[in-house]
């Protein structure tokens, strides 16, 4: 049986790195991921893993390191945020279209300029297309229970691909809760022991990674690479209840509150998804049919699903905690009403641009959003599509 216990949300992901005991983590910390990698760098020095810890000197080497580490056959775990992503950015792409399964916790931040290091989703969805698995989580336990699903989703067979665990930065990452952490025997039995893919220290079965590849087979690589993301989706599904079945918690693509007869909803990422249950069980208490798609898996993003939670619904708010510069929106809304465009589903949906820079979200704002809705599925379109939640005019 496992324990409760007071951690931050970063103290949690180190806890949940412990009792996975990764061969390589190559890190370079930053603002607010930094606790993750000091936490479990003092388990490497007091001897409670036997981890590979490798001090880098910048966030591109770490990530060069993991994915090195992982082609020769490691199992690898990093933690980062925001600029630190950012300086990532060329080997996220390389570590995916190489098919290791590194795990990395982001703790979410914004990017510069200016200097920020606060909450939003800017990292996250700057790197949405690098080809890795995003899960975000709601609170520290969800950090905790996602990172050792997170395992299992890479490095399945039929799967191979990096994967993003996803926390708030501060309002999550240096939040204490109460989290349920599991007996270190049962999480490494539920894990596994890692079964590496042709890696590169096998020299009996020499493989060449990452050679030259030009445009006579780059594309054909390129289309057997985005047909493994269909199958990344089931394990999440597929890892989501195993873990259920084993600890008592389940997931799944995302989590529907209220939504079987919901008028009015909210699709949310994060922590702010925290609130919005809150106000949706005020709101049911006064007879309004107040719903809330809280959305766990981004990438890869769950589309038919996500048009299978909202098709009932007669008015959609959807919350971006970051900015898609130059776009008509924010990144979750416009993949949200393509999904919905696509399958043939006409909601009225409005986009709130929300907490850039860690700017607070009340309460009372998520219930002037519900408010709002009222009104859109009254007359059966948004007063403007994009609003800007909280900011000062």
């Amino acid at each position: 049986m496992g324990k409760v216990m007071p951690l931050e949300g970063n103290n949690a992901v180190a806890e949940a790195m412990r009792q996975i005991n990764p061969d390589v983590v190559a890190a370079y910390p930053i603002t607010p991921s930094t606790e993750v990698v000091q936490t479990f760098a003092k388990f490497v020095a007091d001897g409670k893993v036997d981890t590979n810890f490798v001090a880098v000197e910048s966030e591109h080497s770490a990530m060069s390191a993991c994915t090195a580490a992982a082609a020769a056959g490691g199992r690898v775990m990093n933690a980062t945020s925001a600029n630190g992503l950012a300086l990532m950015w060329e080997i996220l792409y390389i570590t995916a279209s190489l098919r290791q399964p590194v795990l990395l916790t982001l703790v979410n931040r914004a990017l510069s300029g200016n200097i920020n290091i606060h909450c939003d989703h800017s990292d996250g969805m700057g790197a949405r297309d690098t080809g890795w698995i995003q899960i975000y989580g709601e609170n520290a336990q969800e950090g905790y229970d996602n990172l050792i699903q997170c395992v299992s989703i890479a490095e399945r067979l039929d799967v191979r691909l990096p994967a993003m665990n996803c926390i708030d930065g501060f309002l999550v990452s240096h939040a204490y809760e109460l989290v349920e952490v599991e007996d270190d025997a049962a999480v490494k039995e539920w894990i596994g022991p890692y079964k590496p893919v042709t890696p590169l220290l096998d020299i009996e079965n020499p493989v060449t990674m990452g050679p030259l590849d030009l445009w006579d087979y780059y594309f054909e690589h390129k289309r057997n690479q985005l047909s493994v993301y269909e199958n990344a989706k089931q394990a999440v599904i597929e890892e989501g209840k195993r873990f259920g079945e084993a600890f008592g918690r389940e997931y799944g693509l995302m989590e529907c509150v209220d939504m079987e007869d919901a008028d009015v909803a909210i699709v949310a990422l994060g922590s702010t998804a925290g609130t919005c249950k809150d106000i949706v069980a005020d709101l049911r208490a006064k007879g309004v049919k107040a719903g809330l798609l809280k959305l766990r898996l981004f990438r890869p993003f769950p589309a038919e699903e996500i048009v299978a939670a909202l098709k009932n619904c007669k008015a959609v708010a959807i919350m971006d905690r970051a900015a898609s510069f130059g776009a008509a929106a924010g990144p979750l809304y416009l993949e949200a009403t393509s999904a919905l465009y696509t399958q043939g589903t006409n909601i009225p949906c409005v986009n709130y641009i929300y907490g850039l820079g860690g700017r607070e979200i009340r309460p009372e704002q998520i219930a002037g959003i519900y408010d709002e809705l009222e009104g859109v599925k009254s007359s059966g379109q948004p007063k403007d599509p994009v609003s800007y939640l909280g900011v000062r005019e």
